[in-house]
């Protein structure tokens, strides 16, 4: 009875520990295929664009995935997405990368103020 008990403390545990760094519950990452849906309805992709582009996102996630699992950090993420950001606006059009590139600066700011609360009151 204790070794089940002490078993069911350690699986117990191991979810924790799962949880914290981001294993289960939270924000999940979107697939090359949800960034490329996203980017179709906002930009009106045509279908060469859409196959392009989830080709780049596709490369970029096996690529971060394989930085991650070598215990990389966010610094040496950084290379990878700036060349995604410069392939990808190779493929849209001047109206197309404008307006995206809106999307992306809306996004880092939202993301730098906390996820969408304001600022604090300036004094």
């Amino acid at each position: 009875m204790k070794k089940l008990l002490l078993m069911c403390c350690m699986l117990l545990g191991i979810t924790a520990v799962s949880r914290a760094q981001g294993g289960g519950g939270g924000r999940q990452r979107m697939t090359p295929e949800q960034q490329v849906a996203a980017m179709k309805t906002t930009l009106a992709l045509t279908d060469d664009q859409v196959t392009k582009i989830t080709a780049i996102y596709t490369a970029q996630a096996k690529s971060i995935d394989s930085v991650r699992t070598a215990g990389g950090d966010r610094n040496a993420m950084m290379p990878i997405r700036t060349a995604t950001t410069a392939k990808i606006v190779s493929v849209l059009t001047p109206e197309q990368a404008a307006a995206w590139k809106k999307q992306q600066d809306e996004m880092r700011a939202k993301m730098q103020q906390g996820g969408g609360t304001p600022p604090p009151p300036q004094r």
